[in-house]
């Protein structure tokens, strides 16, 4: 084999060409914020315990014992997602307007449920990234030192 190859190929120094018994692997790593919010994970153990509605938190986890409600997503989801989908909406329902001409009880019909789904959907996912961001950055209140 080639030298340019084999060292490509051959184990790093201190890695063993053998594989490591699962006893002796380090845990899984913490998931991704885009995991902890698509999929409803712990952002400590990855188990999935994170909501228990559509886009209420758990109070705690109940593999790891993570308490969730320490943490402070607060309304900015909410308010971001309601100005970005509502403008959104706000243009579909113009081009719909403009170009289809649908009664208004058509259209009322196809945009309010739309709007509804999009809003739950996405609110999940921007409190769950948000929670696992504050997990990740250690992020509390801000507080005064006394220095």
């Amino acid at each position: 084999m080639p030298r340019a190859f084999q060292s490509i190929c051959s184990p790093t120094r201190g890695a063993s060409a053998t594989p490591e018994s699962p006893s002796s692997l380090s845990p899984s790593p913490a998931p991704t914020p885009a995991a902890v919010a698509i999929r409803g994970l712990c952002p400590r153990c990855g188990a999935k315990t994170l909501f228990t509605g559509p886009v209420k938190f758990t109070s705690r986890c109940t593999a790891c014992g993570l308490d969730f409600s320490s943490f402070n997503v607060g309304d900015g989801p909410a308010a971001f997602l309601t100005f970005l989908l509502g403008g959104l909406l706000v243009g579909l329902s113009l081009t719909l307007e403009l170009t289809v001409e649908p009664p208004l009880w058509l259209l009322a019909l196809i945009l309010v449920p739309l709007g509804v789904v999009c809003v739950v959907g996405s609110l999940r996912i921007a409190k769950g990234v948000l929670l696992a961001l504050e997990y990740r950055n250690s992020a509390r209140e801000g507080r005064i030192s006394d220095q």
